[in-house]
């Protein structure tokens, strides 16, 4: 694989086959499953979700998924699971056009640009900064949803944790592990509050004070904690896991010459404006495509809005990015030029989120999930409130290891759990608050999920790697999300 040295995504090729086995790994084992656990199905209603309490086996006969169709599954989910092929697509293109943009903007001198002005804006406030930046990423995903868009942000994150004196793992969780938090303390999110909440019949983002609280229970926790991390890897760069893969990254974007100079370079600050003119342009569609989509009933015109911020970000972030380019200086065939190198360079992501979107598609032709349900189902059937809660996040987590979209979970468990939590006496609310902390911190959590791994690949560290660096981050969120669905049990939510 041929790469850019002069750019900031450098897909390591060791990182993108390390990840690539593991993936192929899991896909084996959902195809492993569907042999071995019983098939079986629960009847839908007319818009499609289960009837609680229809559930029938059936025959594996009659199913017939055979083994060798796992390898198969990259090719048949474009052909008989549209939904899941579009999703894909929308991610391969976000990835291509990340890479094409930022090395514009590197090329361009933008990116040392915006580095330069935050340090010197911010080198005696930079803990503030971080707290700030974390704030408004959770904000964003908690009130508006914004969530594949996030991955874009990475990139420039990234960059400007190094100019801080910090590494990659720091770039990461001020980006997607921030959106992804605020993903899960949703406040007025409509893809998982408000489809749980119409799926629950209850009152349209009612109960929102608690999850103020949730909000600023797990804000507090993942921002404590990499202020803690940053301070550890500003006192010794070398207990940094990503310390040895950064050195270049060091090296090329923290040039104090190259630096100065896009200080010096007049065109940068108008070219810089476009850049972000474009993004916060992303930000307002998206704000009112989701607004929009709490107001329709129609699903099929539903699902065609929320794909526009996807399409608005790829467009805008393009142009935004091309212009800024312009703006700096290149020419045209220069922007051609180097926008083609940055693509190729980040394109041999693009198989894994094909192998990822494959899993979904294994598990719902091999008919086994609804037997998982089954399953579920009668393992909390006799529990007592507090343990039921508990048992309930984790099986959500589960569930998010093989299926990554809230909105399809959701329509899977609901059916399913709603009745159940009326039975057990834990309140329709505090299950909303379980299904989103669940969904949103497992999001960055578990290798399935292609945003994460797209992230991974840029910053090249392995997915293992990851793990050593965030594991106490996702200890002390989970045991703090226990004591958040206690309290709530406790109190009646």
């Amino acid at each position: 694989m041929s790469q850019d040295n002069n750019t900031l995504i450098k897909i390591d090729k060791k990182t993108i086959i390390g990840i690539t086995a593991l993936l192929v790994g899991i896909m084996l084992f959902a195809g492993i499953l569907t042999q071995v656990v019983p098939t079986g199905a629960y009847d839908l209603d007319a818009d499609g979700s289960i009837i609680n309490g229809t559930y029938h086996e059936i025959s594996r006969d009659e199913v017939d998924y055979s083994f060798w169709r796992v390898f198969l599954a990259p090719v048949e989910t474009f052909i008989y699971s549209t939904s899941d092929a579009m999703t894909g697509v929308a991610i391969i293109l976000i990835i291509v056009i990340i890479g094409g943009t930022f090395l514009v903007l590197d090329k361009s001198g933008v990116l040392k640009y915006i580095m330069s002005t935050i340090v010197d804006k911010y080198s005696e406030k930079k803990y503030t900064l971080l707290a700030i930046i974390i704030f408004a990423c959770m904000l964003l995903s908690s009130f508006a949803g914004i969530l594949e868009e996030s991955v874009t942000l990475v990139p420039l994150a990234v960059a400007i944790t190094l100019s801080l004196g910090w590494d990659s793992f720091v770039g990461l969780g001020i980006s997607l592990i921030s959106v992804s938090f605020g993903y899960a303390a949703a406040t007025f999110n409509p893809f998982n509050v408000g489809i749980t909440q119409s799926m629950a019949d209850l009152p349209m983002f009612s109960g929102v004070l608690f999850r103020v609280l949730v909000f600023a229970v797990v804000y507090a926790v993942l921002t404590i904690f990499f202020i803690t991390y940053a301070k550890k890897i500003e006192k010794d760069p070398k207990k940094s896991l990503c310390y040895e893969s950064d050195l270049e990254l060091r090296k090329r974007f923290l040039n104090e010459e190259e630096m100065e100079k896009a200080m010096a370079n007049q065109k940068l600050p108008k070219a810089t404006k476009a850049f972000v003119s474009a993004l916060i342009g992303v930000l307002i569609i998206t704000v009112i495509c989701l607004v929009t989509n709490t107001l329709i009933e129609d699903q099929t015109l539903s699902d065609i809005i929320g794909y526009l911020p996807l399409v608005s970000m790829a467009i805008l972030f393009t142009v935004g990015g091309l212009r800024a380019g312009f703006i700096s200086g290149l020419s045209k065939k220069e922007l051609a030029d180097v926008f083609k190198k940055g693509a190729k360079t980040i394109l041999p992501c693009a198989p894994i989120i094909l192998i990822i979107i494959s899993v979904t598609y294994i598990l719902k032709s091999g008919k086994i999930i609804d037997t998982l349900l089954y399953w579920v189902y009668n393992l909390i059937s006799d529990a007592n409130p507090y343990v039921a809660i508990i048992i309930i996040f984790v099986v959500i987590g589960i569930f998010e290891f093989f299926i990554g979209s809230g909105s399809a979970k959701a329509f899977l468990l609901m059916p399913i759990l709603l009745p159940l939590v009326d039975m057990l006496g834990v309140g329709r609310q505090n299950l909303i608050v379980a299904f989103c902390l669940s969904d949103g911190l497992c999001n960055v959590l578990f290798p399935t999920n292609g945003l994460l791994i797209i992230a991974l690949g840029i910053i090249n560290i392995s997915y293992l790697k990851y793990i050593r660096c965030a594991w106490k981050l996702f200890l002390a969120e989970f045991v703090a999300c226990i004591g958040i669905l206690l309290l709530g049990t406790a109190i009646g939510y």
